[in-house]
């Protein structure tokens, strides 16, 4: 019993980096209490004392505000970190190194006296507020993201966010590091978005290509367009500006001439100059948006007196990139 003590004080220490000493982590930590009450509730349970262990576990409920119905098998070094509305239903089996945050909920989904909810495996991470619903299995080192809605199972190692939870990353080493990393979980919506958007750019690439060689077996221009004028210049910005609102930005949804980021189109000396500035230099589609500015430029100025298109990227680490 002492050796299960220390191991649960010590499992404190090493998930919460807020904990400074055993007597803090002993008296101040409704977690580690609500833990502790449930081991005698669950004993008192399986021995047939149903009554005496469902109160215990509402008293354990009162003071520490953390729900777990006797009946439910927790393993070993299992942390609820601060806890506050954590409910964890009857048939709910949670295994060893699990680290679970405040608001979750392991629920049922059936009135019948059967197996009806969660199992979580090894090294689970359940974020804040998540809600995970019927006798699905959480996979053992797998993460769940803060106000995530579960009710599919999830494999082992694998990430999951939103409401319904879906897939969002690959598997990650099951380790702590990796369990207290909850703000690098990854965006499914985004990355649907930027991969919809490079198609769509890969798509329009071949229809340019197409329509560039049509324009080649038949007679276009009449015949070639004369020295590029100070009024062929503006008409090469509106032309460059126009196409650049079909360019959207993956992660705002709006094309990058409303959302701001051309900051400005010059044409001189058959050059064509775009000036981009982002709204982060961090933007983990910034190479996508730039070459999809860059290609959709060369469209536009192509029969116009204009031999190259450079885009120059505003900020504090320069980058030009010219065709």
């Amino acid at each position: 019993m002492l050796e299960r003590i220390r191991e649960d004080i010590q499992t404190v220490f090493a998930k919460d980096p807020a904990s400074r000493s055993t007597l803090e982590v002993i008296t101040c930590y409704p977690g580690l209490h609500a833990i502790w009450a449930h081991r005698v509730a669950h004993y008192l349970w399986r021995r047939g004392f149903r009554y005496l262990a469902r109160l215990l576990s509402h008293i354990s409920r009162f003071f520490t505000g953390i729900e777990i119905h006797p009946g439910a098998t927790i393993g070993r070094r299992f942390f609820i970190d601060h806890g506050m509305g954590v409910v964890i239903g009857e048939t709910a089996e949670i295994g060893d190194d699990v680290l679970m945050y405040q608001g979750v909920v392991l629920g049922g989904t059936s009135n019948v006296k059967t197996k009806r909810h969660p199992t979580i495996g090894n090294g689970a991470v359940i974020g804040s507020g998540a809600i995970i619903l019927g006798p699905i299995t959480v996979g053992e080192g797998a993460r769940v993201g803060a106000g995530s809605v579960v009710v599919k199972s999830v494999p082992a190692g694998m990430t999951v966010v939103g409401v319904p939870a879906r897939i969002a990353g690959p598997k990650s080493p099951v380790d702590v590091e990796t369990q207290l990393s909850h703000g690098q979980l990854p965006d499914p919506g985004f990355q649907v978005v930027t991969e919809l958007l490079a198609r769509q750019d890969a798509l329009e690439q071949r229809i340019a290509e197409l329509e560039r060689r049509l324009e080649q077996q038949q007679v276009v221009w009449a015949g070639e367009r004369e020295p590029e004028t100070s009024a062929n210049g503006q008409q090469v910005v509106r032309h460059i500006t126009d196409s650049l609102r079909n360019v959207l930005d993956p992660e705002a949804g709006i094309n990058v001439i409303d959302l701001g980021l051309i900051q400005n189109v010059i044409v001189q000396d058959q050059t064509a100059q775009i000036e981009v500035k982002l709204t982060s230099e961090d933007c983990p589609a910034a190479d996508m948006l730039i070459s999809m500015i860059q290609r959709r430029a060369e469209e536009a100025v192509r029969g116009w007196p204009v031999q190259s298109v450079k885009v120059v990227l505003l900020s504090s680490r320069s980058q030009e990139r010219a065709s």
